[in-house]
């Protein structure tokens, strides 16, 4: 089930997008935090049969490891003994048996010294599958800062470093904790004899990649969403735990916080206490510590990045909860087993707008953590968005206080009060469906009673008509560079590949957006590209006609070296062009990486018309003359006669006289060069020191003959004519000759022809 290794390549006029076909249905794709060693970027996709592992980017394999897999496990080296350092010492007579005496493979998997950087793109290192016999929906990493594998231990787990950890949930209800080592497998080892030869040896949890499957039970049916963190033990000062709990949970390895919530009953939240490190026996089964039976279902979950203990819930329309499984409910509660209370708490409800005109809220179609867990970003199906702020964080000051914190800002009782707010650009369709009706659908003199005026009030206004709206919110964390500080990057969707979006910096465009309300001028879709919102199109061409399903996000590092040319490292890429993060948009049988950029043709024209601009408004204080200015290397300038007074019969197209011709004729029957014809001297105007003009020659054949020189040269090897300049050429010579018609006729008129 792994994806094409190439991918199709279409640039446009905004992006560039790298297509990867895939061979069944995707359900769910992250984007795991942590690199590998060698420097590759890890994605996880769940399909119908199971999981796969990508491994993108980063340092290649040697070239002779992979020709020494392509040989077959079992040949023979011709000429050549082994390394000493390699894979498997076996003799490779002997492989089989070795093998079937129950010796382990020992993966020595081999990489390069460094990233090829003349690459035009990130490669597909490795790929590995877990089959998993039935269809993975949903899949959970640790919301942490994207990392290297050195800088991977968050609150004192080092198995980050070496270990791949991440939840899945599959259709047949069951939940898994996964572990896999970071580095990708060798070709060697995806070549043994042995995954050859049986066929579900390479099955998930056999072991055969180095993976642990751990099983999380309780489920009675398969789950609608995951999440998943890491615990941190804080001090024995809550009451509601007894000291002998508090000082076993403060001795106790690292573990894992596992959630998931399903519909079954009216819905349900259940929570599991997973050890990270350790030994855990094969039939042991891991029950959930907490569950929590819900009014109705809900839509998403996702953990604080700060406070670990706080599941933020989307319990759409209704409202968006913050559930807390450390603060038990009812104090004291000694009688549960474990580190935690046998039951939760429900801290805070935040309520979105009514769907006017009728009396129902908003659908909630996404809502995340931003401000690193300190403010809520939330997305209605009609288009708006809005922002929480929780902890106090924003720009503007801060308000009252709120689980005990002096700073929050949060007002409101049955509708709470956004802190900023706005809508998505191209969504005025959703809040008004009256201006997209299509003429000649059908009759509008319909007879209406009471009862249908009501219902088609509430199909044109009501939630119904925004239920069918599907959406998402991802929230990636940007770690400082050399060149810029840690922010957060948030890509959005709503309805479809048409209106994807993504805010390079959350914290800047926070407080460009309260700078707008207060009267700063700040447009939504302008300004400097940290403050905006930027949209990004043209995205069927990466999905080439199926629907969008989901988006993700990779952040973009490069590779710099220590200095002595021995060793590189991994940072992020605080100069590169475009965006601080590449897209990952998920279609049903494709995945498309879009790399947006602020160099490509589309942006350009902006540029080209200040510039343009703010010369021209230059060159209009020096003389009342129209000005234009042609391409380079052109030769001086030419005065032309542009009286529209009476003038004398002329045989030539320049203005001589026939008194001037007759002379110029006699000169050539004579021998002698003719003199050319001067111009009237009130019509001279003195050379300016720039020279230059539009080439013309003496007569309009030579000016076509070096028009026509001009196309050629610039057709040649120097390159190409810059068509945006030339049109804004004569776009302002039409708009300076459309001034001057109230003058026509009150004399002469005179134009420079100037260079540059």
């Amino acid at each position: 089930m792994a994806p094409t290794t190439v991918p199709r390549v279409r640039r446009t006029a905004q992006n560039t997008q790298y297509t990867y076909n895939l061979t069944s249905r995707i359900h769910a794709v992250q984007t795991y935090p942590v690199l590998s060693p060698q420097g590759a970027t890890i994605l996880i996709y769940g399909h119908e049969n199971g999981i796969t592992i990508v491994w993108r980017g980063g340092r290649r394999f040697k070239p002779e490891a992979a020709s020494e897999s392509e040989r077959g496990p079992t040949s023979k080296q011709n000429g050549k003994p082994p390394p000493a350092d390699a894979v498997m010492i076996v003799d490779s007579d002997n492989e089989d048996t070795a093998q079937a005496n129950g010796q382990p493979f020992v993966d020595k998997p081999q990489f390069e010294d460094s990233v090829d950087k003349d690459a035009p793109y990130p490669e597909i290192t490795q790929t590995l599958d877990l089959e998993f016999g039935t269809a993975v929906l949903h899949l959970a990493t640790l919301p942490i800062t994207p990392c290297t594998a050195e800088d991977a231990p968050w609150a004192g787990a080092d198995l980050l470093k070496e270990k791949i950890v991440f939840a899945a949930s599959c259709a047949t209800r069951e939940v898994f904790l996964i572990t896999l080592p970071l580095v990708p497998p060798s070709p060697k080892s995806k070549a043994r004899a042995e995954l050859q030869d049986e066929l579900f040896v390479g099955k998930a949890g056999n072991g055969k990649w180095g993976e642990k499957l751990t099983p999380l039970h309780g489920q009675t049916k398969c789950s609608d969403g995951l999440a998943m963190t890491l615990v941190k033990f804080k001090s024995p000062t809550e009451g509601n735990r007894s000291a002998e709990r508090s000082r076993s949970a403060s001795r106790a390895p690292p573990r894992v916080i596992v959630a998931a919530h399903a519909s079954d009953a009216c819905g349900t939240l259940r929570l599991w206490d997973v050890p990270l490190e350790g030994s855990l026996k094969a039939a042991a089964r891991i029950e959930p510590f907490q569950a929590e039976y819900l009014p109705k279902p809900l839509t998403s979950i996702s953990f604080n990045p700060t406070h670990s203990t706080q599941l933020l819930c989307n319990a759409s329309p209704d409202a968006v909860r913050i559930y807390d499984y450390a603060l038990a409910s009812m104090a004291p509660d000694d009688m549960s087993e474990g580190p935690f209370p046998s039951q939760g708490s429900w801290l805070v409800s935040f309520y979105p707008p009514f769907s006017r005109p009728s009396s129902s809220r908003k659908p909630i179609l996404a809502a995340s953590w931003i401000a690193h867990g300190r403010a809520i970003l939330v997305l209605l199906a009609d288009g708006q968005w809005g922002i929480w702020d929780v902890d106090g964080v924003s720009p503007q000051g801060q308000g009252p206080a709120l689980f005990g914190r002096p700073g929050s800002g949060i007002r409101g009782d049955a509708l709470t009060e956004f802190n900023v707010s706005g809508y998505v650009e191209g969504t005025s369709p959703l809040r008004n469906p009256a201006s997209q009706r299509v003429s000649g659908g059908g009759s509008d003199f319909v007879p209406m009673t009471p009862h249908s005026r009501r219902d088609a009030l509430a199909a044109s206004f009501g939630p119904e008509r925004l239920a069918s709206v599907k959406g998402g919110i991802v929230v990636t964390s940007v770690p400082a560079s050399a060149t810029s500080t840690a922010d957060e990057s948030v890509a959005l969707w709503i309805g479809g590949a048409e209106h994807v979006f993504v805010i390079p910096g959350v914290l800047k465009f926070w407080d460009a957006q309260i700078r707008k309300g207060a009267g700063g001028g700040v447009n939504l879709f302008s300004g400097a590209q940290p403050t905006r919102m930027v949209r990004l199109n043209d995205l069927s061409v990466g999905l080439m006609g199926e629907r969008c399903t989901g988006v993700g996000a990779i952040v973009r590092f490069s590779e710099s070296s220590n200095g002595n040319g021995d060793a590189t490292t991994v940072v992020p890429s605080g100069n590169e062009e475009g965006l601080p993060v590449e897209l990952l948009v998920r279609g049903e049988t494709r995945l498309v990486v879009v790399r947006e950029s602020e160099t490509v043709v589309g942006t350009r024209i902006g540029g080209v018309v200040g510039r343009r601009s703010k010369r021209m408004s230059e060159r209009g204080r020096e003389n009342t003359a129209i000005v234009v200015y042609p391409p380079p290397q052109q030769p001086g300038s030419v005065a032309y006669n542009l009286s529209v007074g009476p003038r004398k019969k002329k045989s030539s197209r320049w203005g001589a006289d026939d008194s001037d011709n007759d002379e110029n004729e006699k000169g050539e029957e004579n021998g002698t060069p003719a003199p050319a014809p001067a111009p009237a001297p009130s019509m001279l105007l003195p050379a300016r020191p720039r020279g230059g003009g539009l080439a013309f020659a003496d007569n309009l054949n030579a000016a076509a003959d070096a028009e026509q020189a001009d196309d050629d040269y610039d057709d040649g090897a120097d390159g190409g004519r810059d068509v945006e300049v030339e049109m804004l050429d004569i776009m302002e010579i039409d708009r300076q000759l459309d001034a001057m018609d109230g003058g026509r006729g009150r004399g002469r008129k005179k134009v420079i022809f100037d260079d540059n």
